[in-house]
């Protein structure tokens, strides 16, 4: 069974850091691309940033270009996102999700996405 689990939210002040993980269980992570997601309640879903299956290839949102970092371990089935800088705005509820397999793309589609861990920033 495909289950990702996230960790690493919490709340952080203004221009903070925080490290969320994405842990893979059930199918060999290196073979797809991984996305973070966040949701803020009555807002649309916002891609932050997708890596490559290979971890070659990132890109991310616009809204967090230069301040976030997506790494991954696939000796580990790991996924990582590195928040520097953070703002209120990215106070939201992220989520790690697999994409389908051969995409790779912000707006590709995903499958197999986690409960999410909260991220709270205060100003």
């Amino acid at each position: 069974q495909v289950q990702l689990v996230e960790s690493g939210g919490g709340l952080v002040q203004f221009g903070g850091s925080l490290r969320l993980s994405c842990a893979a269980f059930g199918y060999a992570m290196k073979d797809y691309a991984i996305t973070w997601y966040r949701q803020v309640p009555g807002k649309a879903r916002e891609t932050v940033a997708v890596i490559s299956d290979d971890g070659m290839r990132t890109l991310y949102g616009d809204s967090v270009k230069g301040r976030f970092t997506i790494s991954r371990d696939n000796a580990n089935n790991m996924v990582y996102l590195q928040m520097d800088s953070l703002r209120p705005e990215d106070t939201a509820m992220y989520h790690c999700a697999r994409q389908q397999f051969g995409t790779f793309g912000l707006a590709a589609p995903y499958e197999s996405r986690g409960q999410g861990t909260q991220v709270t920033v205060s100003s």
